[in-house]
């Protein structure tokens, strides 16, 4: 199964590749203004349905605690996600730093845990230090439309943003995009096999969307067309590991009820944050405290299944 995941995770890096450099170069040629409501629409169709098998993963963790009611897993879900939106309205500052931290070893993790058959005493670290790519590459080429966007997020706070200035003036962000850049390197070359080539193509592509498009927009390609579709199709090699069309039928009639619930959700949430806000702002809040509220307990349970497999 390995040899397959690594065919088709390699021929997904080329692919995205490719369709990152047209499809940049394209709306930057064009000057398209994309609206937050493409992304949104993006996001809850392709970018949530990698989290959508929770549920299944909830009960195999029940299972192990020898609780049989799955309501306890729904109730302590959903009760995690609405303590991480509440955080963030009452916290702002502190809920984006470590979200922003937890995303960075997330997504370093997600994108290169295929590819490693080996344990390294760092390896947290490493994983840290190559996702954080998704996080610098942004306030490297657009660092002003970065900083709205926190702004949007309802951070406030004048010491985070003089900080944050202070770093872009010594030209911080360059080094940490470099380091992130190193770290992939040192996964690409060690113990080499030709499809760690991949990790290149991914490196390139973040580089090229982050350059060329509005951060909103670089990190609603990546995360949909990289990040999600690259663990869904690892799902659906689980389901059918002879079969990789028949997989992802599967995936996605067992992905469609969690997407819809957390489709409703989100338009709800929306709704309400509109007559606050205006409606791009709305979504923009929307897309990332939401994303935070998903991703704190999507990650804790991967932890505690982790954890306990071991």
């Amino acid at each position: 199964m390995n040899n397959l995941i690594y065919k088709i995770n390699f021929k997904h890096s080329v692919f995205f590749l490719i369709f990152t450099i047209v499809f940049s170069f394209l709306v930057e040629f064009l000057n398209y203004n994309v609206s937050p409501l493409f992304c949104l629409f993006l996001i809850l169709s392709i970018g949530i349905s990698h989290g959508s098998f929770d549920n299944i993963k909830g009960k195999k963790l029940l299972e192990i605690y020898s609780f049989s009611n799955i309501f306890v897993f729904y109730l302590l879900y959903l009760t995690t996600g609405l303590v991480i939106i509440g955080l963030w309205f009452l916290f702002p500052t502190f809920s984006l730093i470590i979200f922003l931290v937890i995303a960075c070893y997330h997504f370093g993790k997600e994108d290169t845990n295929f590819l490693i058959n080996y344990d390294l005493k760092f390896n947290s670290v490493l994983f840290f230090l190559k996702g954080s790519l998704i996080v610098f590459a942004p306030l490297v080429f657009h660092f002003e439309e970065t900083i709205n966007l926190f702004k949007i997020l309802l951070v406030e706070n004048e010491n985070f943003y003089s900080t944050i200035g202070y770093l872009e003036e010594k030209k911080i962000f360059y080094l940490s995009t470099f380091i992130s850049v190193i770290v992939s390197f040192f996964y690409a070359f060690n113990r080499f096999k030709i499809v760690n080539v991949l990790i290149f193509f991914d490196i390139l592509s973040v580089i090229v969307l982050n350059y060329l498009l509005t951060p909103l927009l670089a990190f609603t390609i990546y995360f949909c067309f990289l990040h999600s579709l690259r663990h869904s199709i690892s799902l659906s090699l689980e389901l059918d590991a002879e079969n990789l069309s028949n997989g992802l039928k599967t995936f996605i009639k067992k992905a469609i009820p969690l997407t819809l619930m957390t489709v409703i959700i989100y338009v709800f949430g929306i709704y309400l944050l509109s007559t606050f806000y205006t409606f791009d702002e709305s979504i923009i809040k929307a897309i990332f405290i939401g994303l935070a509220s998903l991703t704190f307990p999507h990650i804790l349970l991967e932890y505690l299944i982790e954890k306990n497999e071991q």
